[in-house]
């Protein structure tokens, strides 16, 4: 028993070190970039470890493959994270550059996890796995995070994933064992290590693989485990061949875009492509390997179920709500004061816009592009903030109207639906005609009680005149409890919904 665990450690630790050292270097010269449309982006792929134009092999369309999640517990932030960003990249796709994007996401509803979390709860595999599933796509959407195109469970496609497996074998590039498991021989595929290059070591004598990179395409069943009947006996898919069977049969030979979390880079991301490769007899599968980062924590602690340090996506929402921005007040003419330079405003309209997309082009570049359109609305707020020392009887709301409905446009684009509260909160049209009347029967007793006091009447008048006031305050107080906001203007008063 201690010789396997010291054996078992030093393995470990050689190919660790092997996949850090070798991920040091560039790799670029095994891609080839695609032959077809060149876009107005460069994108950081992860294949080259550098930025590289984004080729379409077809005019305006992109097909996406999207690890989907192992659904055996609930999702926490650092999955949401990763979708949220290549939800963000999506839109910028569709929205800035109008580039039509298939997704397609699989999910892992078969694994070694969610068979130990069924057997422990005491129920059937796709209950639990239907549960998780489930709670996954409420979370996405309570993010605000768009749909796949298309959602693949693996279950649905292991008669395809026998015929993949099969394949491979055919052509000599995978082998049995004596359990009834296939392994892919990554020693007889010269193309492995694209992505991130290995050393061709020989398997320890305690399993059953040729080499250490050797990889399961099909796992032999054990005692209680759901199964399939292959040609290799009873078993389940492997988990690396799942995603390539459900990319290929909806994407095909080729896959412009491969998306997921950077630790999935290896060894599933390499695996993936060799196993592809292999299967359909090219020599790239996938043009562009986008990854995320990992969520950290204090300490550089990354997020994980295995450290029992998460934070599901629903506790986040529970305690977390976004801001927003509006220049209702001067357009309404609430604010009519307020010193709008509208050609500086509509000059900085014009290259916020243009730099705001260039930001994008950029290997979707968001921080700048939002850091660009916070200077834009800063300018804005600080135009709206400075008062005259005259009221202005010519106002131009219409250039401020084009800037906020910029902002709330690219905003919207992105994603970020704050900018846009207003419309989910969907308000009946007769509630809101019922607030204006409010606010402006309010905004009239408060204005006449001011008058009079500037006018300082009689003594009795006077603390007549202050108690308005006071039940002015007190009812924008009561209405704030239910929801609605009054903000006061000098003699003028506005309303919205709000903040959380």
């Amino acid at each position: 028993m201690n010789i396997c665990s010291s054996k078992f450690i030093r393995l470990k630790r050689g190919l660790m070190h092997s996949f850090i050292v070798s991920c040091l270097h560039s790799n670029s010269s095994k891609w080839v970039e695609p032959v077809g449309h060149l876009t107005e982006i460069n994108v950081y792929n992860s294949a080259t470890k550098c930025k590289v134009p984004f080729v379409l092999r077809n005019i305006n369309y992109a097909s996406w493959y999207m690890c989907g999640p192992t659904v055996y517990d609930s999702a926490h932030i650092g999955h949401a994270c990763c979708y949220v960003k290549f939800d963000i990249i999506r839109r910028i796709l569709q929205n800035f550059f109008n580039i039509n994007v298939v997704l397609v996401m699989g999910i892992t509803d078969i694994d070694d996890k969610i068979i130990k979390r069924a057997l422990t709860l005491k129920e059937d595999f796709r209950v639990v796995s239907s549960k998780y599933e489930n709670e996954f796509f409420e979370d996405m959407h309570a993010l605000n995070v768009l749909p796949p195109t298309l959602c693949v469970r693996v279950t649905d496609v292991v008669p395809h994933i026998i015929e993949f497996v099969k394949s491979i074998v055919d052509k000599g590039l995978a082998y049995k064992t004596g359990d009834g498991s296939v392994y892919f021989d990554t020693a007889e595929f010269k193309q492995y290590g694209k992505l991130c290059p290995v050393n061709h070591e020989v398997g320890d004598v305690f399993t059953p693989k040729k080499s250490v990179n050797d990889f399961a395409l099909w796992k032999a069943s054990k005692p209680d485990e759901p199964f399939w009947l292959s040609p290799w006996g009873k078993g389940r898919p492997g988990w690396h061949i799942e995603c390539s069977t459900i990319a290929s049969c909806v994407l095909g030979s080729s896959v412009d875009i491969h998306s997921g979390g950077i630790d999935l880079l290896f060894p599933h991301h390499e695996n993936e492509e060799s196993q592809s490769c292999a299967y359909h007899g090219v020599e790239q599968w996938v043009n562009y390997w986008l990854h995320t980062g990992l969520l950290h924590l204090k300490n550089d602690e990354k997020m994980s179920k295995s450290l029992k340090n998460t934070i599901s996506i629903q506790e986040l929402l529970s305690s977390h709500s976004a801001d927003h921005f509006h220049c209702d007040s001067y357009i309404k003419g609430i604010r009519g004061n307020c010193q709008i330079q509208e050609s500086v405003l509509l000059e900085k309209l014009a290259y916020t816009r243009q730099n705001f997309v260039t930001a994008l082009a950029d290997d979707f570049d968001t921080a700048k592009a939002l850091a660009i359109l916070m200077d834009f609305i800063s300018d804005i707020n600080v135009m709206l903030q400075a008062s005259s020392q005259e009221y202005v009887s010519f106002r131009n709301p219409g250039v401020i109207a084009a800037a906020s409905s910029f902002v709330q446009h690219v905003t919207s684009q992105l994603g970020l639906s704050f900018l846009d509260e207003e419309k989910s909160i969907n308000y009946h049209e007769d509630a809101s005609k019922i607030m204006d009347m409010v606010t402006e029967f309010r905004s009239e007793v408060r204005k006449l009680a001011l008058l009079n006091l500037k006018n300082k009447r009689t003594e009795a008048n006077v603390e007549h005149n202050k108690q308005l006031l006071v039940a002015c305050d007190q009812f924008r107080d009561k209405l704030n409890l239910v929801g609605i906001e009054i903000k006061d203007h000098g003699q003028k008063s506005s309303w919205n919904r709000a903040k959380k």
